[in-house]
């Protein structure tokens, strides 16, 4: 049902909205008083309700993405279709630990303590991307891909969907219809646009190198390389 909606959300609201808009019409036009403030009531709160559920989490996962885009973790900005790997787990209060400058927004999108991130956007309108995963050595770790238009998480990767061994997963947008090379898994994207925030565990502080050594072999190239 949920999968419905999504599918179909513009043409529901639509429905929904011509049908409230209708109903102010005929309040406007054959009714007054209090009948006609209560109705004009309801649109706007309905109004304003599908504004938000629809309009909002774009908004905001355009800020994560603009901040990874322009500021990154505080090494500069992370280029399109690339990851950047952060450094360090946060094993002390999130509220008290000082981050680089320009990743509080990046890191408040799901926070863990004991996970490094890995986070990057990806552009598949002039092709698919290839998502590198090494064999995690049974460590648990997750890659999500999320449709910014939405919000959507559309797929995962990680040890409780694929295991931990090594693979190679092929991205590719809307508009792709050729099949993934032999080998790879094909991750098919509603969108162009692509959120990518992967999680890698880190069990306590003498274990960040290795973490972060795994962390950095989560890596992109393009198809055709």
């Amino acid at each position: 049902m949920n999968r419905l909606i999504l599918k179909y959300k513009y043409l529901i609201t639509f429905a929904i909205l011509a049908i409230l808009a209708w109903a102010v019409y005929r309040q406007l036009t054959v009714g007054s008083g209090f009948i006609t403030e209560a109705v004009v009531a309801v649109v706007v709160w309905v109004l304003g309700t599908f504004i938000f559920i629809y309009f909002w989490p774009r908004i905001v996962l355009r800020g994560y993405i603009e901040a990874g885009l322009v500021k990154g973790f505080g090494d500069g900005p992370i280029p399109i279709n690339t990851l950047h790997t952060q450094p360090q787990a946060l094993f002390a209060d999130p509220l008290h630990v000082s981050l680089p400058p320009g990743s509080s927004q990046l890191m408040s999108y799901g926070t863990n303590r004991d996970t490094l991130y890995t986070v990057g956007v990806l552009d598949l309108s002039k092709g698919p991307q290839v998502l590198h995963v090494p064999d995690m050595a049974d460590r648990y770790y997750a890659v999500q891909f999320t449709d910014p238009s939405d919000g959507t998480n559309f797929a995962y990767v990680g040890k409780r969907t694929m295991g931990t061994k090594a693979g190679e997963y092929l991205i590719a947008g809307p508009n792709w219809r050729e099949a993934a090379s032999k080998g790879m898994t094909q991750i098919s994207s509603p969108n162009n646009s692509v959120l990518v925030i992967g999680r890698v565990f880190v069990e306590n502080d003498s274990d960040i190198p290795a973490a972060y050594a795994l962390a950095k072999k989560i890596q992109l190239k393009s198809f055709d390389q």
